[in-house]
């Protein structure tokens, strides 16, 4: 069973950068697919982000394409999302999702293809 603990987020004036944190433990594997999906009151979850498996193909969903960059320690294992130039509609709680197995890229942008998610971490951005 994966376990991931997400860290980072907080309150930020629009324009500004933050950067979240996720750490997966436990279970056994080689390497793993991570990626990061954002939530806001009243909204489906959406995708933001992913890496692959062998961290040589990174996704992101459109309305931060550019702003946002995904990296990928598979020693930690850890993934870490730099947010540059946040907006206010940036703000939601974001969730870490991980998968033990490489995502097709068909599904990596849902959240189908993730078994393993974190408890979310609150980001708000004002304008």
């Amino acid at each position: 069973q994966v376990r991931l603990a997400e860290s980072g987020g907080g309150s930020v004036q629009a324009g500004a950068s933050l950067g979240l944190t996720c750490v997966a433990s436990g279970g056994s594997y080689g390497s793993i697919s991570m990626g990061w999906f954002r939530q806001s009151p009243g909204n489906e979850r959406e995708f933001v982000a992913a890496v692959s498996w062998g961290g040589t193909m990174t996704y992101y969903g459109d309305s931060v394409k550019g702003r946002f960059t995904i990296s990928k320690d598979d020693a930690k294992p850890m993934v870490f999302l730099q947010m540059d130039n946040l907006k206010p509609e940036d703000t939601g709680v974001y969730f870490c999702a991980a998968a033990t197995q490489p995502v097709p890229p068909a599904i990596a942008r849902t959240q189908r293809g993730y078994h393993f998610w974190g408890q979310g971490s609150q980001v708000t951005v004002s304008s």
